[in-house]
């Protein structure tokens, strides 16, 4: 009788914010050891997650890109835009499983943090009862930005918010006057725009200064918080 073969782990591998020396102990030694190496990409570049870890990707591994069908050629409220992605992420999750099933761990590189508005999240949720899943957490690329500019984003008492620029701006002015640590939506003076924060090419400026510029997709404000202090 054969023996059974045991599946191999797929890792959702959080690399941090973008400068390798942040990447955890735990993410560095997986990836080091790596037989087979997978990463989200926008077709024809190599990818941001790809580039992060340039020269730690041991001789020998296997790449295996993920190209998406789809980003900003057409509206996300397009039904169309959920359908190439759902397609996208449901071959991506063959392939995973495959390689799992055949006894090999896969790690999938993961800006930031994994969970943190990843798109391995959407992996994640597929994979879960098929093969065994491990997520390794990681610096958020929030913290590297709001490092970047000096000040802590919190104090005492202050909550926390996070929104993405994509909601409706009705909606954001009202949830950042709804927040503690924004206390009240008129904060545009005392808001930061930081790009690329802890990747090469980072940028710190007020975001009154960058005013009529498009911004990159790796771009986040940070309003600090002016809460309880000792």
């Amino acid at each position: 009788m054969s023996p059974v073969l045991q599946a191999g782990t797929v890792y959702g591998l959080g690399l941090g914010p973008g400068d390798p020396d942040l990447m955890t102990v735990r993410a560095d030694r997986l990836l080091r050891q790596a037989r087979h190496v997978a990463f989200f990409r926008k077709a024809g570049r190599k990818g941001q997650a790809r580039q992060i870890v340039e020269g730690m990707i041991p001789e020998g591994a296997i790449e295996h890109p993920m190209e998406y069908p789809v980003t900003t050629e057409i509206p996300v409220t397009d039904p169309a835009y959920n359908r190439l992605l759902a397609e996208f992420y449901e071959d991506c999750t063959a392939q995973l499983v495959a390689l799992a099933a055949a006894g090999e761990d896969v790690v999938v590189l993961c800006e930031g943090d994994p969970f943190f508005y990843g798109s391995f999240m959407h992996l994640h949720l597929r994979l879960l009862d098929q093969v065994p899943v491990e997520v390794v957490p990681a610096i958020t690329g929030m913290s590297a930005a709001w490092t970047a500019t000096g000040t802590p984003i919190t104090w005492g008492d202050d909550v926390l918010t996070v929104l993405m620029a994509t909601l409706p701006e009705d909606d954001l002015a009202a949830r950042i006057a709804q927040t503690d640590a924004l206390r009240q939506a008129g904060r545009y003076d005392q808001a930061w725009l930081v790009e690329y924060a802890a990747m090469p090419g980072q940028t710190v400026q007020r975001l009154a200064e960058a005013e009529d510029r498009v911004t990159p997709y790796f771009s986040i404000v940070v309003v600090h918080g002016h809460g309880r202090r000792p």
